[in-house]
């Protein structure tokens, strides 16, 4: 063997040798120091949230990994801190946050204990969510028929600005925003809510409420019931007897004295139409059907009512429409003289044709000639009062639509406000009707106006057979029973004899007479 082939296997042990040698010490030199790192913060609450740490090297091991964190940077495991306690065979692992402040910015770190020491992760910061507010429920007052007072107090905002506040209201328990509510600001402190449109002996629950980033705070609920909703008052004096003849009316006696009252609608306002006749009257406002509650006289300024007031007066007849004002302090009042009339089409909407007034029926009446088309009723030839109707209604509305008639004919006018808000109208027709007319059962003879005598009429021949009175062509109102005393829907009217007969119908007084001509 050659001397060289020699040297080269004698040499390949010591290269192993020194290769062995030289990848022991290059790892001695290059294991890495311990390190960890904060990776994110995730499901953040008002209370809690997740923090993902990672170990970078581990260096000689770590006994503990976790996380730490504080309200101000740069946290440590001398302040809050929590250990992981999952596999430590895992890079990665997550400690969950909890019991934190809400709305509060917190610092957290991983970190990671081992023989060399504590090692931190770099530093993130999060912010937990608000909570709902805090809000209380005032008790309610200044219940009325129709509106009531509470309101409440947002103490605590729950780390978010308030957007809405007021409260929630309705007729079951625990009502929501989702339905009656008022907006009384967008703050922290007390507010005062004021309730409108209520029905009147009817329970109302209440809950204070309050709106932030997190959602709606309800306040403990309280209920109220409000009162009667309309008021009606009496009109005692020294005029009632003569101004309303056989109606059992008296004088200064409040349950037998015309009424005024008001509606669910506007509680405060007070209204009716009294008939005064003598030349001088006096009354008072009485607020129940007799003395014993309050009576309101005239009070030291115009116009205004005073519990210990005297007489109120008013000099001349007249029909006057009375309003009070109940919602003010004093309240106030007027009394107006209206005289009603007709206006429309059939005067070109420049003058109203007057109307009269009956006591003994205590209605505004006339026979009026009607053109087809629009009209309605006004009072003092001006606009300051007037009514229409709906179309298919008789009840009157104050400024409502123009009235309309489709047939031109001689019409009896009803103006009937003796109810007080329950006014109401007639336009009628008049003819006769039945087996003793022309017409049989199936065709009206009409009748006209004869205004000298203030009643309807007709003339023509009658067969020993029956008879009624009936308006509009239509069994919707019709008269019949006692010619001196007809009623509505009453009984056949009979001849005994055929012959020529003059026919009169006083639709108002629902008298009637038969003439043999």
């Amino acid at each position: 063997m050659k001397m060289k082939s020699i040297l080269k296997i004698m040499m390949l042990p010591v290269a192993a040798a020194l290769l062995f040698t030289a990848c022991t010490k290059e790892t001695s030199e290059v294991r890495l120091d311990p390190a960890v790192g904060t990776t994110k913060v995730f499901n953040i609450t008002s209370s809690s949230a997740t923090v993902t740490g990672f170990v970078v090297a581990e260096g000689d091991g770590f006994t503990t990994r976790g996380v730490c964190w504080a309200k101000q940077p740069g946290p440590d495991i001398n302040d809050s801190k929590d250990s992981y306690a999952g596999p430590l065979t895992n890079a990665a692992y997550n400690v969950t946050l909890k019991d934190l402040d809400f709305a509060t910015t917190y610092y957290v770190r991983a970190y990671g204990t081992g023989p060399a020491g504590t090692v931190y992760g770099s530093e993130h910061s999060f912010t937990t969510l608000p909570v709902l507010a805090t809000v209380t429920t005032v008790a309610a007052t200044e219940v009325e028929g129709t509106t009531a007072t509470t309101g409440g107090n947002v103490t605590a905002d729950g780390g978010s600005a308030i957007t809405a506040r007021g409260v929630v209201y309705g007729t079951s328990p625990n009502p929501t925003i989702s339905g009656s509510k008022t907006t009384d600001g967008a703050s922290t402190g007390e507010f005062v809510s004021h309730l409108t449109g209520l029905r009147g002996l009817t329970k109302y629950y209440v809950r204070a409420y309050a709106t932030n980033s997190a959602g709606t705070a309800y306040g403990n609920e309280i209920s109220f019931t409000t009162l009667v909703s309309v008021r009606e008052w009496y009109v005692p004096g020294n005029y009632v007897a003569a101004s309303y003849p056989g109606s059992g009316l008296a004088d200064w006696s409040p349950d037998k004295s015309p009424m005024v009252k008001s509606n669910e609608a506007n509680p405060n306002n007070v209204e009716g139409y009294v008939y005064m006749a003598g030349a001088s009257n006096m009354f008072k406002i009485s607020a129940q059907p007799s003395w014993d509650g309050t009576n309101y006289g005239a009070g030291s300024t115009p116009g205004t009512l005073d519990p210990s007031g005297g007489d109120i007066s008013l000099s001349g007849p007249g029909y006057y429409k009375i309003n009070i004002n109940a919602g003010v302090d004093p309240m106030t009042y007027t009394a107006v003289a209206t005289n009603w009339g007709v206006i429309g089409q059939l005067t070109g909407w420049s003058s109203q044709i007057a109307l009269t007034y009956d006591p003994a029926v205590r209605v505004w009446k006339g026979g009026i000639h009607l053109p087809a088309g629009p009209w309605k009723f006004r009072a003092n030839d001006n606009w300051d009062y007037n009514y229409g109707a709906p179309a298919g209604s008789l009840n009157l509305v104050a400024g409502g639509d123009n009235i309309e008639t489709t047939v031109e004919d001689d019409y009896a006018i009803t103006l009937d406000l003796s109810t007080p808000l329950a006014y109401k109208y007639r336009a009628d027709r008049w003819g006769v009707i039945g087996d003793a007319t022309p017409g049989g059962w199936n065709d009206d003879t009409n009748m006209t106006w004869d205004a000298v005598n203030g009643r309807f009429t007709v003339t023509l021949n009658l067969t020993a057979a029956s008879f009624k009175f009936r308006a509009n062509d239509d069994w919707g109102y019709n008269l019949g029973g006692s010619l001196t005393a007809l009623t509505e829907g009453g009984d056949n009217i009979s001849v005994t004899e055929a012959g020529n007969y003059t026919i009169t119908l006083n639709p108002w007084t629902r008298v009637a007479t038969i003439t043999k001509n």
